[in-house]
């Protein structure tokens, strides 16, 4: 298992940048690829970017694609996200997660086993 606690949203101007980590717990970290996803208010839950196990690869919803950055560091237990050029509809609760396709880059919230609490981001126009 793996527990994961996300940190650093806050609220920013459009054309802003934030940097979002997730801490994760357990000796497996690198066992797991790992996502972000976001959740607006009325809204389905959908996928931002994802990272194999290795950071050897990386895929983007195309919403933010150039815009933002996933990366990990997995003797820290660490996955971040870099975000630059915010929009006000970047605004949401933005959620880290754990799939045990280590290898793959599923886009699907099913396909995630673990999750964080969320960490609210806020873009003001």
């Amino acid at each position: 298992q793996v527990q994961l606690v996300e940190s650093g949203g806050g609220l920013v101007q459009a054309g802003g940048s934030l940097r979002l980590s997730c801490a994760a717990s357990g000796r497996t970290f690198s066992s797991y690829a790992m996502g972000w996803f976001r959740q607006a208010p009325g809204k389905e839950r959908e996928f931002v970017a994802v990272i194999t196990w290795n950071g050897g690869s990386t895929k983007y919803a195309d919403s933010v694609k150039g815009r933002f950055t996933i990366s990990r560091d997995n003797a820290k237990n660490m996955v971040y996200l870099e975000m630059n050029s915010m929009k006000p509809e970047d605004t949401a609760v933005y959620y880290c997660a754990a799939t045990r396709w280590r290898t793959e880059l599923p886009v699907g919230v099913r396909s995630y086993s673990y999750w964080g609490q969320g960490t609210q981001v806020t873009v003001s126009s």
